[in-house]
Formats: structure tokens, sequence, C-alpha cells
């Protein structure tokens, strides 16, 4: 069946009433999305700082981010997984309540190694923590403008959360030293912990209750050799990106783990096509809204991801701006991002996920293709500003509305399944764009050239994409399959 996405909402869909309890449940599990995003980049201003203080040579400082970002992408489907057959809540209020103290951990460390425990911690919270708490989201939320405005919501935090990452980290470095960053999510957590279990219900599929809801003892079996597979690939492929980022694609290492994480996940998906109980439904993943929905998120993110690091190094090697200057320009952009995500269910209403998922694709490439005219004078602070902040606006446009195609139409059942996809998508994303584009910027003899060219690939990556996805949810012809891909 066809869903029409060409008819426009009545205004009255357009901002739906949330309930005192559905606010309060909105503000739990939208306040742990920030404190994850935060810790993505609250902790990259301060690393110079932590390193002479722990006494970790530059070379070992990759490993407080990839620390964090193996475990956060590695488990992200398997805790999905698990907490669709196990329930979300239970699960939600392990990883909030390991986050907490992972992150007390990661502020009294004593030595490099108590540290690195503690942001390996920390990931292993947040891999629990994102997809239990999006699909406790969009299973409290009907579908519709009430999961639209919840989602449209969480979206926006998710990207403040990195804008004021940033922001605040280096602000607190300086005021206070490097532990009060990780002081600040303890602090998240702490706040975040007491509330969730009186709100948030448990969330066990129908097929796993009895009479009256009792749960039965005849569970859905989890598919070990699976979770082995696909947690192993992601952890490899994880690792060889992030590596890749800092030391380059020759390395020994990063070659070895590319290529287990790719046979990883190759054999992952032999496996699942053969076992009766899988981990991920090959059915579901032929859905036209979960695969081309994740393509657009993840050529969203990692592409996004790319243009904030190469216009880091230019404002301050190429403009010399200092680390505060930079900072504003990109609270700038945070802000606007706010304003976007206010108005986006609005948008997503009247026009529909797919179009506006498209639309927001063409934007954010026309927007980054608009920073190719940035040069060595002072205005170009100016363009840069408004080029970037505008291109996050579509970026969260598109972050909003990838996540609401790619869960629409699913069973509550399988919502931990499709959350753990986009989130796994939004992890990937993130980890790939930098070193696949960003070392030709790093690399060049000439920042300046090196930045265009990487602006010029990007812009035509995400053109492209929007091409690819707008053919593969058929959003020309005004109507969406349902069906899965290649069906008739």
């Amino acid at each position: 069946m066809a869903i029409d996405t060409t008819k426009p909402v009545p205004d009255s869909l357009d901002t739906p009433r949330l309930s005192t309890r559905d606010k309060l449940v909105l503000f739990v599990l939208c306040a742990a999305q920030f404190m994850v995003a935060l810790d993505f980049s609250v902790l990259n201003v301060a690393l110079p700082v932590l390193g002479a203080d722990l006494g970790m040579s530059p070379s070992a400082l990759q490993w407080a981010v990839t620390a964090f970002a193996l475990p956060s992408g590695g488990f992200l489907l398997l805790f999905g997984r698990i907490g669709d057959l196990y329930g979300r809540r239970k699960l939600f209020l392990a990883g909030l309540a390991l986050f907490g103290a992972a992150s007390l951990l990661a502020t009294f460390a004593w030595d490099p190694a108590s540290f690195l425990a503690g942001r390996a911690l920390q990931g292993l919270g947040a891999a629990a923590i994102v997809p239990t708490g999006m699909s406790l989201l969009t299973t409290t939320f009907p579908e519709g403008p009430a999961r639209d405005r919840a989602l449209g919501i969480s979206g926006t935090l998710l990207s403040l959360g990195f804008t004021v990452g940033m922001v605040a980290g280096g602000t607190l470095t300086d005021a206070f030293g490097w532990r009060s960053t990780m002081g600040l999510l303890s602090l998240f957590a702490l706040i975040v912990l007491p509330l969730a279990p009186g709100l948030l219900p448990e969330s066990l599929p129908h097929s796993l209750k009895g009479m009256g809801g009792a749960p039965i003892s005849d569970r859905p079996r989890l598919d070990v050799p699976g979770a082995i597979t696909v947690t192993g690939g992601l952890l490899s492929l994880i690792y060889a990106l992030s590596t890749a980022a800092d030391h380059g694609f020759a390395r020994t290492d990063v070659l070895t783990t590319l290529a287990a994480g790719i046979l990883l996940l190759a054999a992952f998906v032999t496996i699942e096509s053969r076992t009766e109980t899988p981990l991920v439904s090959l059915p579901m993943l032929r859905r036209r809204t979960v695969a081309w929905g994740n393509i657009g998120g993840l050529v969203t993110f990692s592409m996004m991801s790319t243009v904030v690091f190469v216009l880091t190094l230019y404002l301050q090697e190429v403009l010399h701006l200092s680390a505060f200057e930079t900072g504003l320009v990109f609270g700038v952009q945070g802000v606007l991002s706010a304003v976007a995500g206010t108005y986006a269910p609005r948008v997503i209403g009247r026009f529909g996920p797919r179009r506006t998922l498209v639309g927001s694709l063409v934007g954010q490439g026309t927007l980054i293709a608009a920073l190719l005219g940035l040069g060595t004078g002072s205005w170009s602070v100016w363009l840069a500003t408004a080029a970037v902040s505008l291109a996050s606006m579509c970026h969260l446009g598109a972050i909003i509305s990838y996540g609401i195609t790619v869960t629409s139409g699913v069973p509550d059942e399988e919502q931990g399944l499709a959350t753990g996809l986009v989130t796994s998508t939004q992890q990937v994303g993130i980890t790939v764009g930098i070193p696949l584009l960003g070392v030709l910027a790093t690399t060049s003899d000439d920042l300046l050239s090196g930045v265009h060219t990487v602006l010029a690939l990007d812009t035509v990556i995400v053109l492209a994409a929007a091409v690819l996805v707008a053919t593969g949810l058929r959003v020309r012809s005004g109507a969406v399959e349902a069906e899965p891909v290649g069906a008739r």
C-alpha cells in the first residue's frame, strides 16, 4: 500500500498538546540523549590539558575519544535488540547508572588506565541509553504529529549537545580544569536517574506477555552468533576509521581491522539470512523507508561532521581566530539549529518526512557549496558563520526526518532494532566522514586549497545522495512505498 504524502496536515495537528506526564517523560529521555551527545564533544578542547595532567603522550590522546566511540557504536544494535527482548526500561536505567558511575571514575582518574577505563564504561552505558531511549520515545508517543514533535525535540537536543559540548568544554577547562567536563556528565546522570524509574513504563513486546500482561517464560532467544559478528564488525570498523582520522589508512592495524570489520559484517548478513531468530530482520532492512532513510542519515551526519572539522581548522589556521572566537561561530550554529528543531515537525507534518529528508539534503548540499567562496579576508568569518549555520538547520531537518522515516510503520516489538539502526547510522556517520574526506585538508600543502577540495567533494556527495534517496523513496511521484525494496 502507498502512503500519500502530498496532502497537507491541518495546522491543529502541527502542534499536538502533551500531557504533564508526557512532558516529563520527554524531558527524561531527551536529557539522557543530550548528555550522551555532550560527551562526544565536551572533552575535545580539553585533550592537551588532560594529556599533560595524566602523562598521556599526544599519540595516546586519541584513545580518550576512541575508548568511548568503540563501545558506544559497537554495542548499539545488540543493546537495542536486548531491550526489545528483555525490557527497554531496565536496560535504559542500567545504562544511566553505568554512565554516571563511569563519569565519576573519569572525573577522579589517577592515571591513563583509570581514565580510559572510565571512558570505555561511559561508551558502554551510552550504547544502552541511546537505542532504548529512542525506542521508549517512539513507543510512548503514537506515530503521527505527537511522535514527530517528540523526535523533533530529541533531534534538536542531539545537535545542540554537540555544539554546547564544543563551547562548554573550553569554558569549563579554562575555569575549573579538564575534570569538570567529566563532572558535568555525572551531574546530568545524577539529575536524570532518580526521575526515570517513576516515569518510564516497561515495554515488553506483546508476544512476550501472557494472560493479564504477565511475562511468559517462552521468550525469543537472542541470536548469539549474529550478536558476536555484528558487534565485532562494528567495533573493528569504528576502530579503523577512528584511528585513520589521526594516522591515515597506511597503518597495518587500520587495514587489518578495516578488513576484519567488513568480513564480520558480511558474515553477519549470512547468519541473519539462515537463523530462525535473527538479531536483525532482513525484511526490515529491505523496507524502502529503512534502507533509504538510513542512507540519507549516514550522508547527512558524515558530511556535516566533516564540514565542522575542516571549518575548525580553517577558522583557526587560516583566519587565525582564537578557540573562543571559533566557539562563537559554532555557537550561532547551535542557536539556529535549535530554532530549526522548533519548526521541523511543522514542516514534516505539511510535506511528509520523506520529502523533508530530500529537501533538507538539497539545502545542506547547496549551503556547503556556498562555503567554496571562503578566502583569507575577514569577511569570510561572516560567510562561514551564515553558511554553516543555515546548513546546520537543513542538517537538523534531515536528522529528524530520517529518524521518523526509518521508525514509521515498524511494530512496537521491533522499535529497539529500528532505533538501534538509526543510532548506529549516526555513530558510523560521525566517525566515517573525517578520515575519508577531512584528511585531504590536513595533508594538503595549502590548507585553504585542501579545505576547498573537501567542501567541493562534500557538496557533490550530499546532492548525489539527495537524488538517490528521492528516487529510492519515490518522492517525485508523491507516494512512498511501505513495502520492501525491490518488491512489486
